[in-house]
């Protein structure tokens, strides 16, 4: 018998009601595909489908397009920015009133624990909202001189990790600073976004400024190419987002790109090893290490790495691994089969390029997509799992023995989007800031987040910033 036994808690899925097909949000009303084509969403915890989503054509992505563009040129744009954010606080505030709703449906069909979509993601959801609300009469201080003006018709299309958070952190800048949106969820993930037209439709918001297409990557190309958008942004793979740029190289179209990461976790000699162990167990197992800022490179210095890896073993054993909805839950299920197929590709590479792997005693559900946590020691900067992005709960383990090979090794990457430094000395933590080419540095914690604070990398992590100001200014122009 363990130290504690814990009862299940499960969350009541009363509050949802999922209908059995899903049409496309379009110029304020759901209406059916022209090709009739749908798709299943499935339960990443059971495997068993919980909708069919409609698949838009291209002549769908045209019909939201035409639809958006309506809208900015009738409506949005001649609105008074003060009655734009009043439809933005509107819809903060219907967010708050539905949490609960929006956190068990976003668990469902995610897979991540309900603990995180209803303590995290949908409270910050909300939050984004209301900042940018504030923001929408107030864009003379963007940064972009007075009288800044909208692109005009944004194309979005956003991942499947932070279904809602992401949804939050592309529409809510839009809509403030009177851009009309098309907006693409990601196939596997799509029923909170058409929830959110819902929502949408119980605030009043005007036809056309908000709608939602559902499908795969054919349906995400056609909003990128398609010449009605007047800018593009995408958070998703580095490849994907490489194909974005190309697409629109040679064209106006302005783009804001949030890609992969394999940020290193930097924990010196000095720092208090029991609060760096919970935060790389934050870092990395957090919606199952489904978070482009992961932690997922652990350098420790090499005099206290015994006592940091016993203690994280120890820690690690304490990790609850099951069904999403029990509040009990620590560590959900793996997205898709797709995903944990290449968790387990790249799980493989580290086991044979001699890396030593360790999970603790963990019993996996039969049905669904599950993966343990992991962790490797033993690895080399020329493994694959310390310079490949994983996107699972697999954490590389590496040592170092002075700040400047902390640097080195840290930034030997492509990426540059997140970094965490843990340290009880604050000059070595900001000398140490200062070094790292990452777009965010945690000092003593990892993934905290706040809507007035940009988010974005270097390198290959992406261009351009969410969040703050400066994600506020990417859908700005200066005036002439």
């Amino acid at each position: 018998m363990s130290l504690f036994e814990y009862a299940p808690a499960l969350e009541s899925t009363a509050i949802v009601n999922i209908a059995d097909k899903y049409n496309l949000f379009i110029n304020g009303k759901f209406v059916a595909p022209k090709s009739r084509k749908y798709f299943p969403t499935i339960n990443p915890a059971t495997g068993k489908q919980l909708s069919m989503i409609a698949e838009a054509g291209a002549a769908d992505v045209d019909l939201a397009v035409t639809a958006a563009r309506n809208a900015y040129v009738k409506v949005w744009s001649k609105m008074p920015a003060a009655e734009r954010g009043k439809y933005l606080f509107r819809i903060a505030r219907i967010l708050q009133e539905r949490a609960r709703e929006f956190a068990v449906l976003e668990t469902l069909d995610n897979g991540k624990p309900i603990r995180e979509s209803r303590d995290t993601d949908i409270p910050l959801v909300a939050a984004h909202f209301f900042y940018h609300a504030g923001w929408a009469d107030k864009l003379d201080h963007a940064g972009l001189g007075s009288a800044p003006k909208p692109h005009g018709v944004v194309g979005q299309i956003i991942p499947w990790n932070f279904p809602m958070l992401m949804l939050a952190w592309k529409v809510a800048p839009a809509l403030a600073t009177g851009n009309t949106v098309v907006l693409k969820p990601a196939e596997t993930t799509s029923l909170t976004a058409l929830l959110f037209a819902e929502v949408c439709q119980q605030a009043g918001l005007p036809d056309g400024v908000v709608n939602i297409v559902t499908g795969a990557g054919a349906t995400g190309a056609a909003i990128v190419n398609h010449p009605g958008i007047d800018k593009v942004a995408f958070t998703g793979s580095t490849d994907v987002g490489k194909l974005i740029a190309t697409s629109i190289a040679g064209t106006k179209k302005s783009a804001t790109l949030e890609l992969g990461g394999k940020a290193a976790n930097i924990v010196f000699d000095d720092a208090a090893i029991d609060e760096a162990v919970e935060g790389i167990v934050n870092g990395i197992f957090f919606n199952q290490g489904h978070v482009c800022c992961a932690g997922s490179r652990l350098l420790v210095q090499e005099n206290i790495h015994d006592e940091v890896l016993e203690k994280l073993k120890v820690r690690m054993s304490h990790l609850r691994l099951g069904n999403p909805l029990d509040k009990n839950t620590d560590i959900g299920a793996i997205n898709s089969a797709a995903q944990l197929a290449k968790i387990k590709e790249l799980s493989a590479a580290g086991d044979a390029e001699g890396a030593e792997r360790w999970s603790p005693p963990c019993e996996l559900p039969t049905d669904g997509f599950w993966f343990a946590p992991t962790i490797f020691t033993g690895v080399s900067q020329t493994h694959r799992i310390a310079r490949e992005e994983i996107f699972g709960p697999v954490l590389s383990i590496l040592t170092f023995r002075t700040p400047q090979e902390a640097i080195e090794k840290a930034n030997n990457t492509p990426y540059g989007l997140s970094a965490g430094v843990w340290s009880e000395k604050g000059s070595k933590i900001l000398w140490t800031a200062s070094k790292l080419r990452a777009g965010v540095v945690w000092a003593n914690t990892f993934n905290k987040f706040d809507p007035a604070s940009p988010f974005g990398g270097y390198k290959e992590s992406g261009w351009g910033r969410e969040g703050g100001r400066h994600g506020l200014s990417a859908y700005l122009k200066a005036s002439n």
